[in-house]
């Protein structure tokens, strides 16, 4: 089974098991991540699934969409490779992954 790394808020890093076709915040929820509030549970209406995908995913993850660039423009703590975690769907391509959940806002 392919990993996912999440870093919290605390900086603890823990490693995920991840399924291919699940969205992030998907793993995050099922595997017992607190960090993340997925408050509209994964519609990209709100940006409570925001998380920071370190450098060297950056281009296999892709860019965000405009509606997430529009959520996360009001995030004072949005990165250049910061991504809503509800719009990113794991694949075996992102085994490894590892992002770090966004401070809230």
């Amino acid at each position: 089974m392919s990993t996912l790394i999440v870093e919290n808020r605390a900086g603890q890093r823990v490693s995920l098991p991840a399924q291919p076709s699940l969205t992030l915040m998907d793993i995050m929820r099922t595997n017992g991540v607190e960090d993340i509030l997925a408050l509209c549970g994964g519609t990209c209406s709100c940006a409570t699934c925001h998380v920071i995908v370190e450098d060297e995913f950056a281009e296999r993850v892709g860019p965000a969409s405009e509606d997430e660039m529009d959520l996360l423009e009001y995030s004072d703590h949005r990165t250049s490779s910061s991504r809503l975690a509800c719009q990113v769907v794991f694949s075996e391509e992102l085994d490894g992954l590892c992002v770090r959940i966004a401070p809230e806002d």
